[in-house]
């Protein structure tokens, strides 16, 4: 069974990410589960607690919400499960994943775009822990990938034919072509690997990640998918 995370404050690109975890599915049984967090409520009154999580959808919300169902009642194979999360830690979110038997995390453009901080704070999580992440671009109607561009960023010498064995067992890419990580060099190289995204038909990339101290930054890092405008899969290093 391939279970699906997919953080969510219900803007339109959640529809793709759900489209996406389908595809993704290869017509395994799965499940795909919606995490909505928001802050535990301040208050002592068991009343007051549950009145404050009360708190309704917006009609945009739900009619996001009732498109992914949509969706999922037209895929056998694929079940939806909206989770509601109050209050967010490191332990809590290593329990998400494991109740859930999470295979891969998901991550639309507008959530990590979100300025609350335990969205933000669930994002840097996600990134600490073992599970795969797809970080989703702009393009929001693009749900299916096939050809992908190794970034080799890892310090570890990770060989792009352990990388691609990872994936065939787990995923429907396959890696054509390759560069050296290019985060500090982007203007120097950004020609080349547009001639290379446009010659081999690349429609993501794939890279390594290791695990990183939990920092809140007011100013947002541009990532390498929205340098490119293409979806990242993200691969934690211990896992390949």
């Amino acid at each position: 069974m391939k279970n699906f995370l997919i953080p969510t404050t219900l803007k339109d690109d959640t529809i793709s990410a759900v489209k996406s975890a389908v595809n993704q599915s290869k017509n395994t049984e799965s499940e795909i589960i919606l995490v909505l967090v928001s802050e535990a409520p301040d208050t002592f009154s068991s009343s007051g607690f549950l009145r404050e999580m009360k708190s309704g959808l917006t009609r945009s919300q739900e009619e996001v919400l009732e498109t992914c169902r949509y969706i999922i009642e037209h895929t056998s194979n694929v079940k939806l499960k909206v989770h509601n999360q109050y209050g967010l830690s490191a332990p809590i979110f290593k329990r998400l994943i494991e109740a859930f038997s999470v295979k891969l995390v998901i991550l639309t453009h507008s959530y990590k775009q979100e300025t609350k901080r335990i969205h933000q704070y669930l994002v840097q999580l996600a990134g600490n822990q073992k599970c795969p992440i797809l970080h989703l671009s702009t393009e929001v109607n693009k749900e299916v990938f096939h050809k992908a561009l190794y970034v080799e960023n890892s310090s570890k010498n990770i060989h792009v034919k352990d990388v691609q064995e990872f994936l065939s067992a787990n995923f429907s890419f396959e890696i054509v072509s390759q560069t050296a990580s290019f985060e500090d060099n982007y203007e120097n190289v950004a020609p080349f690997l547009s001639e290379a995204i446009s010659k081999h038909n690349i429609d993501m990339l794939v890279e390594t990640r290791k695990g990183e101290k939990i920092k809140f930054k007011k100013a947002k890092k541009e990532n390498v998918n929205e340098k490119l405008g293409l979806p990242v899969l993200s691969l934690y290093e211990e896992m390949v």
